[in-house]
């Protein structure tokens, strides 16, 4: 199949903070796009401009022929793939399924399994960049499945990112994605206590950043997350209740793999103590709230 906007036609499942905007690119690229979301409201800024509205994952997937999902947790994929109306019951042999949700290498690579017994092409390919990468179609993208499919689907992940890169067959994507949460979540803690402490020591904490986003402690996270913790904005450009599912993620994955995570045990030890306390829907830079109280 060679993918052109003339001639497939695309479906997207989950239309949330990240969702919303892929969906929107491919619109724009002048894809037909269906979709379907467990919210509709969520999706009807999207139906209004013109997109298909889907009953059902199942129903969606007949009239496709490649499927993206962006959905929240693994049990979301497992559902919306391998139950009983999902994708892979319905999806026409020669489709292509990507799903771009963060979720298990194991459970991709049984999507994986199932789709080739059905004569579908499956890809794992999560993505990060958060809510900005998405809106500006910077996102990186990491694609585990056959090279096969990952050329065919390529130019549909090059509306929506600009880092695409292939990792491998079924679960490549989502191992490569747990060492991208992996450095976050320590880089996270690092970020925060460096403006608590520059708030205790009695520094301006945004002259400060001036000075150390552009050295050896640069990051992602410093550049874009801290401005909105001194700023008080904590809106979620990533929720913590997802960066909580991808820490346990990457935690069992090492366990399996016989790998110790000191970093990693700790982040979502605090991570858990934030959502405790409310916070489960706010972004992941909501970090600062907790450790500035301790």
């Amino acid at each position: 199949m060679v993918i052109h906007p003339a001639q497939t036609v695309v479906g997207f499942i989950g239309t949330g903070v990240m969702g919303k905007s892929m969906a929107g690119h491919l619109m724009q690229a002048g894809y037909q796009v269906h979709l379907f979301s467990r919210t509709k409201s969520k999706a009807q800024e999207l139906i209004d401009r013109g997109a298909h509205w889907s009953e059902t994952p199942g129903s969606l997937a007949q009239q496709c022929d490649v499927i993206l999902t962006m959905v929240g947790f693994p049990s979301d994929v497992e559902e919306i793939y391998l139950g009983e109306n999902g994708i892979l019951s319905n999806a026409k042999p020669g489709s292509y399924v990507v799903d771009m949700t963060t979720s298990s290498p194991k459970l991709a690579q049984r999507i994986e399994d199932e789709a080739r017994s059905r004569g579908v092409y499956a890809l794992d390919a999560p993505v990060s960049g958060g809510d900005v990468g998405a809106k500006e179609a910077r996102l990186s993208i990491m694609v585990g499945g056959s090279r096969e499919a990952f050329d065919a689907v390529l130019p549909l992940f090059q509306k929506l990112g600009t880092n695409i890169v292939y990792q491998g067959e079924a679960g490549a994507g989502q191992h490569t994605k747990m060492c991208n949460q992996i450095a976050i979540a320590s880089n996270m803690m690092g970020v925060v206590e460096a403006l608590v402490y520059a708030e205790k020591s009695g520094l301006d904490p945004a002259t400060v950043l001036k000075s150390i986003e552009s050295g050896a402690a640069g990051s992602w996270s410093l550049s874009n997350l801290a401005p909105r913790m001194i700023a008080g904005n904590f809106a979620p450009g990533f929720y913590v209740k997802h960066f909580i599912k991808d820490m346990k993620i990457a935690l069992q994955s090492a366990e399996e793999m016989n790998a110790k995570l000191p970093g990693l045990a700790l982040a979502e030890s605090l991570y858990e103590q934030l959502a405790a306390s409310g916070e489960e829907d706010s972004g992941t830079h909501a970090l600062y709230k907790l450790i500035s109280r301790l």
